[in-house]
């Protein structure tokens, strides 16, 4: 997952990704899962293709605002726990939700949801995320 506290360096790390893209540069492995991301989200295009704006802005959820590199980046996060294999246990429940989603992008965008009451609950109590409690909310949708 990407990790730091500089938003603008993050946000920039997608920018860089998708205008080398464009440019037919040959990609790092890391452009190109950002990529991949990005053109299952052709919505946010715009937003990225907006470069220097699009480090600056803030998006409001009270204003119905979704923000783009956050939502890309939590799709970057179930990809690095696919790829780690962590928390245990996180390759079969992904398995069997798009058995039960028939589609990876629906998949993903549900374990989504988890993922960030999972984080969310993390910051308000200050502690790192409990991975099994994160697991047995994956393992809800599918019933």
């Amino acid at each position: 997952m990407l990790f730091g506290n500089d938003r603008k360096q993050l946000r920039q790390m997608w920018i860089d990704a998708w205008m080398a893209e464009k440019q037919g540069h040959t990609l790092i492995p890391l452009h190109q899962e950002l990529v991949n991301i990005i053109k299952l989200h052709p919505e946010y295009i715009d937003f990225i293709e907006q470069g220097e704006a699009a480090l600056e802005k803030d998006y409001l959820p009270e204003f119905g605002e979704t923000n783009p590199f956050l939502h890309m980046s939590m799709h970057q996060g179930i990809h690095e726990q696919l790829s780690s294999g962590r928390p245990k246990g996180i390759r079969k429940v992904y398995q069997l939700l798009c058995q039960k989603f028939k589609d990876p992008h629906e998949t993903e965008h549900q374990m989504i949801e988890c993922l960030a009451e999972s984080i969310w609950e993390a910051q308000r109590s200050g502690t790192p995320p409990d991975e099994q409690k994160y697991l047995k909310r994956l393992k809800k949708l599918l019933k």
